[in-house]
């Protein structure tokens, strides 16, 4: 049984060579996913508030429970 080869961690295998790859780019795609993300960043107080995704989501739905409600009162006020 062969050993395997001791490669350094920026360097490729020998079956395949440095021109088989074109010219990389450098966060070529970073915008098309943050454009197709739904990933949100809180900010380190507004985290600490909240244990875990779940309850980040709860409070998101109470809010927008409330939003609506008062979205409905102020149209059937002016109308």
């Amino acid at each position: 049984m062969k050993k395997a080869i001791k490669l350094a961690a920026d360097e490729l295998r020998p079956e395949y060579k440095r021109s088989d790859f074109g010219v990389l780019v450098r966060g070529k795609y970073t915008a098309r996913l943050q454009a197709s993300s739904n990933v949100v960043l809180l900010d380190p107080d507004v985290a600490e508030l909240f244990p875990n995704a779940a309850a980040v989501n709860a409070a998101l739905r109470s809010l927008a429970e409330i939003a609506r409600r008062a979205g409905s009162r102020r149209r059937s006020r002016t109308h």
